[in-house]
């Protein structure tokens, strides 16, 4: 494993968040529609990471889906139905920061669902899985994965800084003692939903630069398609503006810095 210097990360993220543009362009090009699921332990980084894969992308082509709990409504649907109508139209990338899997691991763990509603949902997830990629979605799943000491690390972290303790729910909380639950959880999962088609990506995210930048390579792997269009070539200008005035009455923001 190679040394990463904050230099070295800070050019690697650089290099491959330009990439990434020229991914999405492609993406819009060619007409793909492609769904990324992240998912992870609590504190692996995967906000982090989908907001560096995005930084520099066009919003009107991607969309990040964030679920929160369900509606009453949606708890009497189709445990699928709410993340389906998320899934990417043409030429869109989404990118779901947890996904339909919190039946088999927050909800599991929890208690939120049934023995009989997790088996089936264990199920039936590889079928949706195959009739999605099917149907031409681009499927990847990625699963963040963290030691139980840098968890409880990062956990302490957020409820000292301020600026981090939202991050912190109350499930969170309850959460910090089942880690080994989770372990069971996640190996169940992935006995029973790792398909040919839509195979698991762990991720070592004990370092979150390094997942970040892992991720980050691999997706492009992954998807090799870039633009093909080159740097446009902006013809000279015909007329130079002028100075324009705000007009009176215009109110305008104070200038502090």
């Amino acid at each position: 494993m190679s040394e990463l210097t904050d230099e070295v990360y800070d050019r690697e993220l650089r290099r491959m968040q330009t990439e990434l543009v020229d991914l999405q362009a492609a993406v819009r090009e060619q007409g793909l529609r492609v769904a990324i699921l992240m998912e992870g332990r609590d504190t692996a980084g995967k906000g982090g990471t989908i907001s560096r894969i995005t930084k520099d992308l066009n919003p009107r082509a991607y969309r990040v889906v964030a679920l929160g709990v369900p509606s009453d409504r949606e708890k009497g649907q189709w445990y699928f139905q709410r993340y389906v109508s998320h899934l990417p139209s043409t030429g869109e990338i989404v990118l779901f920061d947890r996904s339909w899997y919190n039946r088999a691991g927050v909800e599991r763990v929890m208690g939120f669902a049934t023995d009989e509603e997790v088996e089936e949902f264990l199920r039936s997830a590889p079928d949706l899985e195959r009739m999605l990629v099917r149907s031409g979605i681009v499927l990847v799943k990625y699963w963040l994965e963290v030691s139980a000491e840098k968890q409880e690390k990062r956990f302490r972290e957020r409820a000292e800084d301020p600026t981090k303790r939202w991050k912190l729910s109350p499930i969170d909380l309850k959460a910090r003692d089942r880690y080994d639950d989770y372990t069971k959880a996640r190996d169940e999962m992935f006995a029973r939903t790792n398909v040919p088609e839509a195979p698991w990506w762990v991720v070592d995210a004990d370092s979150q630069k390094r997942a970040r930048l892992n991720v980050m390579a691999h997706l492009l792997e992954l998807l090799p398609n870039r633009r093909e269009d080159a740097q446009p070539d902006l013809p000279k200008r015909k007329r130079k503006g002028h100075a324009a005035p705000i007009p009176d009455g215009v109110r305008e923001v104070p200038e502090r810095w």
